[in-house]
Protein backbone atom coordinates (compact mmCIF):
# COMPACT_ATOMS: atom_id res chain seq x y z
CA UNK A 1 0.00 0.00 0.00
CA UNK A 2 1.18 3.58 -1.01
CA UNK A 3 -0.40 6.81 0.33
CA UNK A 4 0.29 9.85 -2.00
CA UNK A 5 0.25 13.15 -0.53
CA UNK A 6 0.84 16.04 -3.42
CA UNK A 7 1.85 19.77 -2.25
CA UNK A 8 3.34 23.07 -3.88
CA UNK A 9 0.56 23.98 -5.72
CA UNK A 10 -0.94 27.60 -6.31
CA UNK A 11 -1.65 30.42 -8.03
CA UNK A 12 1.89 31.90 -10.71
CA UNK A 13 1.78 34.91 -12.91
CA UNK A 14 2.06 33.61 -16.53
CA UNK A 15 6.00 33.14 -17.15
CA UNK A 16 6.55 31.81 -13.35
CA UNK A 17 7.70 28.62 -11.96
CA UNK A 18 6.40 26.22 -9.25
CA UNK A 19 7.58 23.02 -7.68
CA UNK A 20 5.49 20.17 -6.93
CA UNK A 21 5.89 17.71 -3.95
CA UNK A 22 4.19 14.58 -3.42
CA UNK A 23 5.65 12.69 -0.58
CA UNK A 24 4.53 8.90 -0.15
CA UNK A 25 4.43 6.62 2.64
CA UNK A 26 5.36 2.89 2.84
CA UNK A 27 8.41 1.44 2.94
CA UNK A 28 8.05 0.21 -0.86
CA UNK A 29 8.40 4.11 -2.34
CA UNK A 30 11.44 3.52 -4.35
CA UNK A 31 10.09 -0.11 -6.17
CA UNK A 32 7.11 2.11 -7.42
CA UNK A 33 7.50 4.51 -10.60
CA UNK A 34 5.83 7.87 -10.20
CA UNK A 35 3.82 10.40 -13.06
CA UNK A 36 2.33 13.13 -12.46
CA UNK A 37 -0.98 13.68 -14.19
CA UNK A 38 -3.25 16.85 -14.44
CA UNK A 39 -7.00 17.49 -14.92
CA UNK A 40 -8.34 20.93 -16.55
CA UNK A 41 -12.27 21.74 -15.98
CA UNK A 42 -14.16 19.70 -18.09
CA UNK A 43 -10.99 18.07 -19.52
CA UNK A 44 -9.87 14.14 -19.04
CA UNK A 45 -6.90 13.85 -16.79
CA UNK A 46 -3.99 14.05 -18.98
CA UNK A 47 -0.36 12.37 -18.59
CA UNK A 48 2.57 15.03 -17.85
CA UNK A 49 5.52 12.88 -16.79
CA UNK A 50 6.98 10.13 -15.11
CA UNK A 51 10.26 8.71 -13.87
CA UNK A 52 11.53 5.39 -12.86
CA UNK A 53 11.87 3.72 -9.42
CA UNK A 54 16.15 4.42 -10.16
CA UNK A 55 14.91 7.94 -11.73
CA UNK A 56 17.06 6.59 -14.88
CA UNK A 57 14.96 7.29 -17.04
CA UNK A 58 12.08 10.36 -17.88
CA UNK A 59 9.39 10.77 -20.02
CA UNK A 60 7.35 13.76 -20.74
CA UNK A 61 4.21 14.96 -22.28
CA UNK A 62 5.10 17.07 -25.77
CA UNK A 63 3.24 20.06 -24.22
CA UNK A 64 5.70 20.43 -21.09
CA UNK A 65 8.72 18.94 -22.68
CA UNK A 66 11.63 21.54 -21.69
CA UNK A 67 9.89 23.32 -19.41
CA UNK A 68 8.97 20.86 -16.54
CA UNK A 69 11.44 18.68 -14.89
CA UNK A 70 10.21 15.61 -12.79
CA UNK A 71 12.65 14.12 -9.93
CA UNK A 72 12.74 11.83 -7.27
CA UNK A 73 14.55 11.55 -3.91
CA UNK A 74 14.25 8.08 -2.53
CA UNK A 75 15.70 8.49 0.66
CA UNK A 76 12.50 11.08 1.16
CA UNK A 77 10.47 9.22 -0.27
CA UNK A 78 9.64 11.92 -2.53
CA UNK A 79 8.71 12.59 -5.70
CA UNK A 80 9.11 16.69 -7.45
CA UNK A 81 7.44 18.17 -10.61
CA UNK A 82 9.75 21.59 -11.33
CA UNK A 83 7.42 23.54 -13.50
CA UNK A 84 9.27 26.81 -15.02
CA UNK A 85 7.94 29.09 -18.11
CA UNK A 86 4.32 28.62 -17.05
CA UNK A 87 0.83 29.13 -19.22
CA UNK A 88 -2.26 30.08 -18.60
CA UNK A 89 -2.93 26.28 -20.63
CA UNK A 90 -0.99 24.59 -17.68
CA UNK A 91 -3.87 25.38 -15.03
CA UNK A 92 -4.75 22.63 -14.06
CA UNK A 93 -5.41 20.23 -10.74
CA UNK A 94 -1.87 17.83 -10.69
CA UNK A 95 -2.05 14.84 -8.72
CA UNK A 96 1.10 11.91 -8.84
CA UNK A 97 0.54 8.33 -9.20
CA UNK A 98 2.37 5.43 -8.29
CA UNK A 99 2.94 2.40 -10.85
CA UNK A 100 4.76 -1.06 -10.37
CA UNK A 101 5.68 -1.47 -14.13
CA UNK A 102 6.95 0.72 -16.40
CA UNK A 103 3.96 -0.11 -19.03
CA UNK A 104 1.10 2.47 -20.39
CA UNK A 105 2.68 4.92 -18.22
CA UNK A 106 0.80 7.42 -20.30
CA UNK A 107 -2.38 5.90 -19.45
CA UNK A 108 -4.13 6.26 -15.80
CA UNK A 109 -4.92 2.65 -15.84
CA UNK A 110 -0.77 2.39 -15.40
CA UNK A 111 -0.82 2.94 -12.28
CA UNK A 112 -2.08 1.48 -8.74
CA UNK A 113 -2.28 4.44 -6.39
CA UNK A 114 -3.11 7.77 -6.50
CA UNK A 115 -2.87 11.11 -4.91
CA UNK A 116 -5.69 13.84 -4.07
CA UNK A 117 -4.07 16.73 -6.62
CA UNK A 118 -2.87 19.86 -6.10
CA UNK A 119 -4.74 23.43 -7.79
CA UNK A 120 -2.37 25.09 -10.34
CA UNK A 121 -3.79 27.81 -11.37
CA UNK A 122 -1.48 30.64 -13.91
CA UNK A 123 -3.06 34.06 -14.81
CA UNK A 124 -2.33 35.73 -17.68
Amino acid sequence: QVQLVESGGGLVQAGGSLRLSCAASGRTFSSYGMGWFRQAPGKERAFVAFITWSGGRTSYADSVKGRFTISRDNAKNTVYLQMNSLKPEDTAVYSCAAAKTSFRVVSVTGYEYWGQGTQVTVSS
